[in-house]
């Protein structure tokens, strides 16, 4: 007999049947990195899951053994960051959720199948474009050299070679549109070497 404790999902089963999944929706693409555990703004905040591509797609976890204390500071933190957002919330977590989110998040459910064990998913809503994107705060999830190296190819770099981190980032926000900077931002991260991320077959850029 199947004992109730058995149905809770865990952050490892959803993690792991999530990425399975992503990796079968983006096999054959091109330019498409599954990246796990992306700091943002300087690891203010990490979110679970990160599709790269075309866009940037945050997938933040909430299993049914986990709690939703910190997830209104996150979602001030994502909301400042990524193109689209999906929480993937245990069943135990879901009508709770859905009152603290943002309507623009998607909203994925994951259970456990009575009948195999393993993780399913059902989506409750998609996502929609994230409308509270900040450049500054796009602009440092690159690292200093790599917000430097944009600004020297745009010859912007005078006189904020030596300046603060955070200096950088608000030039390369003023010198670049939203647009652009995000695409920068994308292909940077795409690019990246020495990433718990995996690199699949090219998709275009917007």
């Amino acid at each position: 007999m199947i004992k109730f404790s058995d149905l809770l999902t865990s952050d490892k089963l959803i993690r792991s049947a999530l990425i399975h999944n992503l990796k079968i929706d983006h096999k054959g693409e091109l330019r498409t990195k599954i990246v796990e555990e992306l700091g943002l703004t300087h690891g203010a905040a990490r979110v679970d899951v990160a599709v790269v591509n075309g866009i940037l797609h945050g997938y933040e976890l909430k299993s049914d053994l986990d709690t939703l204390v910190r997830l209104p500071e996150q979602i001030k933190i994502y909301d400042s960051v990524l193109d689209k957002i999906t929480l993937v919330v245990g069943k135990h977590h879901l009508h709770s959720a859905i009152k603290i989110i943002p309507d623009w998040w998607g909203v994925l459910i994951a259970k456990i199948s009575k009948s195999n064990g393993k993780i399913v998913f059902c989506n409750i809503r998609k996502p929609e474009d994230n409308p509270l994107k900040d450049s500054v705060s796009i602009a440092k999830l690159l690292w200093r050299e790599e917000a430097l190296d944009i600004l020297e190819h745009l010859d912007q770099a005078n006189g904020i070679r030596s300046k603060r981190r955070q200096v950088i980032y608000e030039r390369l926000s003023k010198v670049l549109d939203q647009k652009t900077l995000r695409k920068k931002v994308r292909e940077y991260l795409f690019f990246r070497a020495n990433w718990r991320s995996e690199k699949l077959h090219m998709l275009s850029d917007d």
